[in-house]
């Protein structure tokens, strides 16, 4: 960046707080949460929801678990007031709800709010205005003292409101918008004056929000900012500490995270990170980044698919296939490294006796958020043979044997060098047959016939096996009778009398196909002819036939090399 661009900026002021406890502290219990998609999250849509929409996110919102849902600033419009009362009067709050509403403390809007509420068994009316030091000299061109005004005569108005409804069930929330913009000592005196009117106790506690309306400073000052508070709010005990971040920097999570560890209670913040700018707390990525440390999130994100498709559906935008836990790739590795690892990581999940979930690559269990794991690796030209070869176990139950990794690996990858893009599960299978199971030149099994029969000799039964079969060799129907110890061994013994070349059988390994028909088998066979060798494959309902099978498609595969 240019020089005199640079100069426009300066580091935040650090917190001076010597005796800082943050940093030592973890989290050990999930806070409370507060979801604002319905109200900050709507206003920043470029199409605002409608009414079908707003009812199907609340009620998403209901069944993930928030017990605290705001549902608009009911006096901004008409359209927010109707929902409000919607949800009131058709009795779509569960009793264990409490709906939180907002209004700018201007009397007018208080007196809707109130009005819009009326009728609900648990609300939270929120009260703010602005205090940050450049919006009083820059909007109001206010002192302090006269915006301070304009908090306790709107908290003077809600006190008296509350008291002519005789709800018990209405709280009271107050925020400094701008909360991390303002002064510390001035946020602190703004707060004292609008609860000495409201007067908390232990069965009227106050929610006072501190909001990173913009994120203007490093997640660890936000950190201090609210330890600072909460060492010199008085009544603290009484108090409801909640928080409200942004994502400016690209930080809200961390800033979040860290003002947890500070002594905040509360969570504001969307289903991911939908708000103005570059958007709200994310606070599916905080729950379940508690969820990864064994901790409670209070909420339920075991199906992360159809909280995405409700989320979409309502508010017309796309999760990044990238976002954390949710996104459409977060499961999955294209990197060959990555592959054998989460495949190996996943194999040894069956031997190892902690249940404690330990899989490189994977934060959590894809499965515990709804995810499969077939989806979890994929094939595109980065990728290399474990994942290939766990793709072709997992999603068709075939478990390549590992000296076979390298080569089919290197067969995939010549197919995506060439075409580019990813490959799915089937496109590989095609290969794998293309290449071992359908290839039929130059040799080719027509038909076969085993006979076994056990011969004395000394004191020892030993069984000899003679095959009789009809091979296609370069387009000749060839007779071919063998005798070994077992059917392998007389197929290769009748195969290399016919051919001008021996060939070594280097490995053998056949399994029953787990997926589909139980009673097919395959096998998988290497030959070495001279210097070269391959593998051979193949597929039947008999064993024997899978690796007959198997032996010509390795000459088949040698001769094609």
């Amino acid at each position: 960046m240019e020089a005199d661009k640079v100069k426009k900026y300066c580091a935040f002021p650090r917190v001076e707080l010597a005796d800082r406890l943050w940093p030592g502290k973890i989290i050990e219990q999930a806070p409370t949460w507060c979801s604002v998609d319905l109200r900050d999250g709507n206003q920043a849509l470029q199409i605002p929801m409608d009414l079908e929409r707003k009812l199907k996110l609340f009620n998403l919102l209901v069944q993930v678990g928030f017990k605290e849902i705001e549902v608009g600033f009911p006096a901004a419009s008409a359209v927010e007031f109707a929902f409000v009362r919607e949800l009131i009067e058709s009795n779509r709050i569960p009793g264990d709800v409490t709906i939180q509403v907002l209004t700018q403390a201007r009397e007018h809007l208080i007196r809707k709010t109130f009005e819009a509420v009326e009728g609900a068994k648990n609300v939270i009316v929120h009260l703010y205005n602005s205090t940050s030091t450049v919006q009083r000299r820059v909007v109001f061109g206010a002192a302090k003292a006269e915006i301070t005004a304009i908090a306790t005569k709107g908290a003077h108005l809600m006190q008296e409101l509350k008291s002519r409804s005789n709800n018990p069930g209405i709280r009271f929330q107050y925020s400094p918008e701008s909360f991390t913009a303002t002064e510390l000592d001035y946020a602190l005196e703004i707060c004292h004056a609008v609860l000495e009117i409201w007067q908390p106790c232990a069965t009227n506690k106050v929610i006072i929000n501190l909001p990173a309306t913009v994120e203007i400073c490093p997640p660890n000052i936000h950190a201090d900012q609210i330890e600072w508070m909460g060492q010199h709010l008085k009544n603290r005990e009484n108090l409801i500490i909640s928080l409200h971040t942004h994502n400016d920097r690209g930080t809200a999570v961390a800033a979040t995270e860290l003002a947890l560890m500070a002594g905040a209670d509360r969570v504001e913040g969307t289903l991911f990170g939908n708000g103005e700018r570059t958007g709200n707390l994310d606070i599916v990525t905080v729950a379940l980044n508690l969820f990864s440390q064994g901790i409670d999130p209070g909420l339920d994100f075991s199906n992360i698919n159809r909280v995405l498709q409700t989320y979409e559906h309502c508010t017309r935008m796309s999760v990044h296939p990238r976002h954390p836990y949710s996104g459409a790739l977060v499961y999955t590795a294209f990197s060959g490294s990555h592959q054998d690892a989460i495949s190996k990581g996943m194999a040894a999940r069956g031997t190892v006796g902690s249940p404690l979930w330990n899989v490189p690559y994977l934060p959590i269990d894809p499965g515990d958020v709804g995810r499969t794991y077939e989806k979890i690796i994929r094939i595109n030209s980065q990728s290399g043979k474990g994942g290939v070869a766990y793709l072709m176990e997992q999603e068709f139950g075939l478990k390549l044997p590992k000296t076979m990794h390298p080569e089919f690996g290197r067969i995939v990858q010549k197919v995506t060098d060439k075409e580019g893009g990813e490959l799915n599960p089937k496109a590989i299978l095609d290969i794998f047959k293309k290449e071992y199971l359908q290839t039929t030149s130059p040799y080719a099994l027509k038909q076969c016939s085993i006979h076994t029969a056990a011969e004395e000799e000394s004191s020892n039964a030993k069984a000899k096996t003679s095959i009789n079969a009809v091979v296609n060799m370069n387009g000749v129907q060839t007779y071919i009778a063998g005798k070994g110890n077992g059917p392998i061994d007389a197929f290769a013994n009748g195969l290399k009398e016919q051919l001008d070349f021996d060939f070594t059988i280097e490995s053998y390994d056949e399994h029953a196909v787990e997926h589909g028909s139980s009673s097919r088998a395959v096998s998988y066979i290497s030959l070495k002819v001279g210097e070269k060798t391959a593998f051979g494959a193949g597929l039947d309902s008999s064993i024997s036939l899978s690796s007959f099978k198997a032996m010509l498609s390795a000459l088949n595969r040698l001769e094609n090399v």
